[in-house]
């Protein structure tokens, strides 16, 4: 992964973007990385995979929590409880 400095992806910001099409670009700053430039493409396939991942997750959290008895109702009133 190339880097660059918030200056330098300043002052160059057409070659971030192009860069950024080939491959992420970390930008940093007082030689710390401060952010990552990527491809329209990357982010959309990165935010499709953890959207994926966060829906398994919930499925197979909401199988357990059924094989060991929690009904929607009990659900309700432990989210009700404010204590």
């Amino acid at each position: 992964m190339q880097t660059m400095s918030a200056n330098e992806a300043k002052t160059r910001f057409g070659e971030l973007l192009d860069r950024a099409q080939r491959e992420p670009v970390q930008v940093a700053r007082h030689n710390r990385v401060v952010g990552v430039m990527v491809s329209a493409e990357d982010y959309a396939a990165m935010r499709a995979f953890y959207a994926d991942r966060l829906r398994h997750t919930l499925e197979r959290t909401a199988h357990a929590a059924a094989e060991r008895g929690l009904t929607e109702g009990e659900l309700a009133r432990l989210l009700a409880d404010e204590s």
